[in-house]
């Protein structure tokens, strides 16, 4: 990602926060009270610069917390939340934490559940939204999946608002992936040309872990953790076989950060094949050299692939979804079941009697609860995205940055996109784990 210019971690607010906060918190340290956030507190982009360079000149994250002085009156104030794309382990945490924070420390006598993603913004659809209280949500956070259900795509941004203000709604949570990120950002444009009072604040919900300037989503640390045991039983079958080869395909369409990180939590991978890093299956230097090699030394093979590793070989754009990805589980985009027809067929070919097992866990990885780890991620991200909420930010994002929580511009999330550098440490990390060659000529 490149570095943002200062101007473009600019916040924007609906107007000066002049409600005393009911959150009853200190300004002062040290005094066994937790503290308000100042509003121009900020968290620098750069933590790491060459010694004898010149310092990098200042870029800033704002900082995310409670404010001590708030946008919207809490008696009235009526938020609606909703969650779009595809499912993703913690998303009823998020919910539940919304309301629990909204209702019982801000005193917000209205919450608002928008059903199955954008579409419930849709009076077309006849959705109307659920009521959200305490009662309602007491266990949600023990089940995968979504309460409020969800879906890609969505009408109208001009639909959308049409529908906040019918149902009097102040803040409008969203949870969700890019898509839903650029889907945010249109209704803040759109709010903003109408000159109406609605804030949107979004949090960054994705296994793949994709949100540029955001270190981490929800949902990602639980993946990665369901991905590792598909591939333990991957290499179980593989070293119980004489030349068995074990192939796992993982979610990841553009960015390969769960392929990545299944493989260095198993420690058993010997490839992993990621959309970042190129990779040839034919020629002396290709993958199916590498694995007939490794075969022949060690008579067994364990495979990680991403699901959009192989998009470069594909001919054609193939089949997309309605929030516009290349569905990489449909047709000839599928490349699991191809890069497994082609190991068998070279191992035909070269007189190998090799045993290839294929497993593709992909929804089982996004179905599941929350562990522990995401359960608490989910509630930090949910009470901040309240706090910012309140305090009439609009047009965020809820990112962190040096683990420190932070208010990302949606217009800046919108317009990049994170990857795995192939030079960085994380692929560094996974070639050394790996043993893998480069896979090319």
């Amino acid at each position: 990602m490149r570095r943002p210019e200062p101007h473009e971690l600019t916040i924007r607010t609906l107007g000066a926060a002049t409600i005393p906060s009911p959150l009853a918190l200190s300004n002062v340290a040290d005094d066994g009270i937790a503290d308000y956030v100042n509003d121009g507190a900020r968290v620098l982009y750069d933590v790491e610069f060459t010694a004898g360079d010149p310092a990098p000149s200042p870029v800033a994250f704002e900082k995310a917390g409670p404010r001590e002085r708030i946008f919207f009156e809490p008696a009235r104030t009526t938020a609606a939340i909703v969650a779009c794309g595809g499912l993703c382990p913690g998303i009823n945490n998020v919910v539940r934490s919304m309301v629990l924070q909204l209702h019982h420390k801000y005193g917000a006598p209205r919450v608002l559940g928008i059903r199955y993603g954008f579409s419930g913004l849709d009076r077309s659809c006849d959705l109307e939204p659920v009521v959200l209280g305490p009662a309602e949500v007491r266990h949600i956070h023990r089940e995968g999946g979504s309460m409020l259900g969800s879906s890609r795509g969505a009408p109208t941004v001009e639909a959308m608002v049409d529908e906040l203000e019918r149902h009097d709604v102040q803040i409008l949570f969203t949870i969700g992936g890019d898509g839903t990120c650029r889907g945010a950002h249109a209704l803040a444009g759109e709010i903003e040309r109408r000159k109406l009072m609605i804030s949107i604040v979004a949090v960054p919900k994705t296994i793949d872990n994709d949100i540029a300037y955001v270190e981490q989503t929800f949902g990602y640390d639980t993946a990665v953790e369901i991905a590792r045991q598909a591939v333990d039983a991957a290499h179980t079958e593989a070293l119980s076989a004489l030349d068995g080869v074990g192939i796992v395909k993982l979610m990841g369409r553009d960015a390969g950060f769960i392929a990545a990180a299944a493989s260095l939590a198993s420690r058993d991978v010997n490839f992993c094949l990621i959309p970042e890093a190129r990779f040839e299956l034919d020629g002396p230097k290709g993958l199916l050299a590498a694995l007939q090699e490794r075969l022949a030394s060690r008579r067994h093979a364990l495979i990680v692939a991403a699901e959009g590793c192989a998009a470069s070989l594909v001919e054609g754009e193939g089949q997309r979804d309605a929030s516009g990805n290349v569905r990489y589980a449909a047709g000839k985009n599928d490349f699991g079941p191809h890069l497994r027809d082609a190991i068998i067929a070279h191992f035909e070919r070269v007189g190998v009697k090799a045993v290839v097992k294929y497993i593709d866990p992909s929804y089982m990885i996004r179905g599941c609860p929350a562990n522990a780890h995401d359960s608490i991620f989910c509630d930090a991200l949910a009470r901040h995205a309240v706090h910012a909420g309140m305090a009439g930010k609009t047009d965020l994002i809820i990112g962190r940055a040096h683990g420190i929580f932070t208010h990302v511009p949606l217009s800046l999330v919108t317009g990049a996109h994170k990857r795995i550098s192939t030079d960085g440490p994380t692929w560094l990390a996974v070639t050394e784990s790996t043993g893998q060659p480069r896979l090319h000529g």
